[in-house]
């Protein structure tokens, strides 16, 4: 549940964040605690849910390998994040670089590029979200069956 919570929180930060909030520099007390509180709500899952599971049901000897597989499946997921961004704003949202003027911006491509950046924060919370759904089901289970192996492996020492 802190997992599902954690990740679902992104969903209307985000949009908050991106649609919601003046885009301007008066903003700025209300970007800083917008962020703030998403900062706070939205971290949960690696310390909170997967660091616990991890912890219970993986083998003492193999812990430091799936702590850093996690980690490494993680950060290898977030990688393409910004590139899809850019294809998302170019091809669904028509965001066009060479008609920003440099000096005034362009609300136009601004706003092809939250839109960008709204799907690429939005999809994968919503998805997050979801696949912690089975651990209900699951979970006790895993629990279970190693304590099971852990304690046979002791028994053969």
């Amino acid at each position: 549940m802190c997992a599902q919570f954690s990740a679902v929180m992104g969903i209307p930060f985000s949009w908050f964040l991106l649609k919601v909030i003046p885009q301007s520099v008066s903003s700025y007390s209300t970007f800083a605690v917008t962020l703030f509180m998403m900062g706070l709500t939205i971290s949960w899952n690696g310390t909170a849910v997967n660091a616990p599971i991890f912890a219970e049901v993986v083998p003492v000897k193999h812990r430091t390998m799936i702590y850093a597989y996690d980690r490494a499946f993680e950060g290898s997921f977030s990688s393409f994040a910004a590139p899809l961004v850019g294809i998302l704003s170019e091809q669904m949202f028509g965001y066009d670089s060479k008609s920003i003027d440099p000096i005034k911006g362009s609300a136009r491509e601004a706003s092809a590029l939250s839109k960008g950046l709204l799907s690429m924060m939005a999809i994968p919370f919503g998805l997050c979200c979801l696949f912690y759904t089975p651990l209900y089901r699951y979970f006790r289970q895993d629990r279970e069956n190693a304590r099971v192996a852990g304690s046979k492996s002791l028994e053969i020492m």
